[in-house]
């Protein structure tokens, strides 16, 4: 057994020793109904479902699926942003023994043919927008996909948007070939909700096949049992312990086909019964008016959400009062961005930590207790953090020192689809190796200092990027930064920075470089600064570096054949 100095500090009320069941997924939403059968479930741009309304829909669509050929490992797609129909489809897909396959609305058509391919997904949930339906249809037949369930926005919202969506925005829709290969997603849920019952071994059934790049950078779909994601849902509800079961509110912005949504917010609302206030997509204006009449109590975002806010000139004229806990996720969180929400809101900016193999929750600053800024927090229940050596995985480093994160506890997932080299890779020793670096402090808190990918290498020393990052924000004119290591003739590699400022601000990069020379070491310096006007985001809205990375060494390529 490791040792566990965060026990010493875990929050009062909070039991590291809990007992986390093994069941199905599904179960998560028969509870709440049965709980809470009147509680509003979703609000979707003014539409409400109680968790009674939501079940029936989910036990149809179980029956429904089934009808069309789904049972137990089947796979099938769901290629939509958040929308009720998101629900009903995954929650019933479940109960209809099938294992359901995450695709991002953002994907091309070779990533979608990719992602179809790898995973064997034979169904796929849509709606009928020109933002979804006309890249997936040309992939039915011509691919492992053999049958689209397509759904409406007409059927999901409220009067009169329900009449007006289609004339209004009319360019939106995309014409349906409709065929023995389609069916409606409303005749999907035309039964009475008979399902054949599927006997679910909890553990070893895959609820989701979960896509990602992973720690090697090449995407496969992480195993994600009905065990690993109900585990991780009842962890971060045993997290939150001071919330009120069947009375929270959630601001659901963030995409339910990404990993860290659909267990924050989706799964985890269901599993207190709270109510979760859906939008599409993160739009500041629509956002900030909900938080102001609908009154969220939480709300889940990544770093860019929070800093929009922030520089949001009119922020102080919505009441955000009602937020009492916002998550953030997803990428690093600047302790400027925290401090400065947090003074603008009153509301507590918990950073946690956590990665699409392990579920993804692993650990969180407390939302009653102790906050370190710059600090990942301590480990959810059940779950344990162990810093090993990078070069020899079997050391373990003393405690401030820095290694690479290792994770184990039951939210971490049976291994990659198809990928037995590559889980052997990561699993090692019953240990989950995130390919993060880090430390722990005596109190049990670990912090990052980086992913062990992005480490630049300036003439044998070690750069890393979250560093750099974390100077330039300090300047107040910058909105968002982002540092990759550029290839140097004479040092191997060297740092770049692509700077964002903040709107009717000006800098020089002479300027920024004067101000960093107090706050970085000589081999820290970037060698470049470029400003943008936006920076690169992955789907969730997290800065992402691939295309600059891309970029650069293109660049890099043409000066040397010149």
């Amino acid at each position: 057994m490791t040792e566990r100095p965060w026990l010493a500090k875990y929050p009062d009320g909070i039991d590291w020793h809990a007992e986390i069941p093994e069941r199905p997924l599904y179960t998560l939403l028969d509870d709440a109904a049965a709980a809470y059968p009147n509680n509003p479930a979703i609000d979707f741009l003014g539409r409400t479902y109680a968790y009674a309304e939501l079940k029936r829909m989910v036990d149809r669509a179980a029956a429904g699926f089934q009808k069309l050929g789904v049972g137990k490992g089947v796979r099938v797609g769901l290629f939509l942003a958040n929308c009720p129909q998101f629900m009903v489809a995954y929650y019933g897909v479940l109960k209809a023994g099938g294992t359901i396959v995450n695709y991002s609305p953002l994907y091309s058509e070779p990533e979608l043919r990719q992602q179809i391919e790898d995973s064997k997904t034979e169904f796929m949930v849509t709606l009928n927008l020109r933002a979804l339906y006309p890249k997936i249809r040309p992939l039915l037949g011509t691919s492992t996909l053999r049958h689209l369930i397509v759904g409406t926005m007409s059927e999901v919202l409220p009067f009169p948007k329900n009449f007006l969506f289609p004339l209004v925005r009319r360019k939106d829709v995309a014409p349906v070939s409709w065929g023995a290969d389609h069916t409606k997603f409303s005749d999907v849920l035309d039964n009475d909700g008979k399902f054949n019952a599927v006997e679910v071994d909890a553990k070893q059934d895959i609820a989701v096949l979960q896509y990602t790049g992973g720690t090697t950078g090449v995407a496969k779909g992480a195993m994600l049992s009905h065990a690993n994601l109900y585990a991780n849902t009842v962890q971060s509800a045993l997290w939150f312990g001071g919330l009120k079961p069947g009375a929270e509110r959630m601001m659901g912005v963030l995409p339910f086909f990404h990993v860290f949504a659909m267990t924050a917010v989706m799964n985890f609302s269901v599993r207190i019964g709270g109510e979760i206030i859906m939008h599409p997509r993160f739009e500041l204006v629509p956002v900030l008016k909900d938080i102001a009449t609908k009154k969220p109590t939480l709300m889940p975002g990544v770093p860019t959400m929070f800093t929009a806010m922030n520089n949001y000139p009119d922020i102080k004229s919505y009441d955000l009062s009602s937020l009492k806990g916002c998550i953030s996720g997803g990428a690093p969180l600047p302790v400027e961005v925290k401090q400065k929400f947090e003074s603008l809101t009153g509301c507590k900016v918990i950073e946690g930590y956590g990665l699409t193999e392990a579920s993804p929750v692993v650990c969180a600053n407390p939302l009653y207790g102790l906050n370190k800024a710059g600090s990942i927090g301590l480990p959810v229940p059940g779950t344990e953090i162990i810093i090993v050596d990078r070069e020899n995985p079997e050391r373990l480093m003393p405690r401030g020192e820095a290694g690479e994160i290792c994770v184990m506890g039951p939210q971490v997932m049976r291994g990659y689809w198809g990928r037995a080299a590559a889980t052997d890779e990561v699993l090692l020793n019953g240990r989950l190796r995130t390919g993060d670096v880090g430390y722990m402090d005596e109190d049990g808190y670990t912090f990052i200092i980086d992913r062990m990918k992005d480490l630049i290498l300036v003439s044998g020393f070690n750069v890393f990027p979250r560093h750099v990052e974390e100077a330039i924000h300090q300047h107040p004119a910058v909105a968002e930064v982002t540092v990759i290591g550029i290839p140097d003739e004479y040092r191997g590699e060297t740092p770049k920075a692509f700077v964002r400022l903040k709107d009717g601000q000006a800098l020089s990069s002479a300027d920024l470089t004067t101000f960093l020379r107090e706050r970085l070491g000589k081999h820290e310096m970037p060698s470049e600064i470029e400003f943008r006007a936006e920076l690169p985001k992955t789907m969730i809205g997290k800065l992402s570096k691939k295309e600059l990375v891309a970029e650069e060494r293109k660049k890099f390529e043409a000066r040397k054949r010149t």
